[in-house]
């Protein structure tokens, strides 16, 4: 499974996808705008299902420590 990693010297330090300047946020964005995950994919050919699965794990894993 990709990890999500945090850099400061890619896209300021936003978590992307591991090997990528892919950011959660984006992903998520997309999701939330209503493209599907293989819209996504074919948008983003570096991209994995794997890859937007660490996207929603991550997010849900920051809600849950910030409650």
């Amino acid at each position: 499974m990709q990890k999500i990693v945090s850099d400061p010297k890619i896209i300021m330090g936003k978590p992307v996808i591991s090997g990528t300047r892919i950011t959660v946020e984006l992903i998520l964005e997309k999701l939330a705008a209503g493209e599907t995950p293989e819209q996504i994919l074919e948008a983003h050919p570096r991209l994995t299902d794997e890859g937007i699965k660490a996207a929603l794990a991550f997010a849900v894993a920051v809600i849950s420590s910030s409650e």
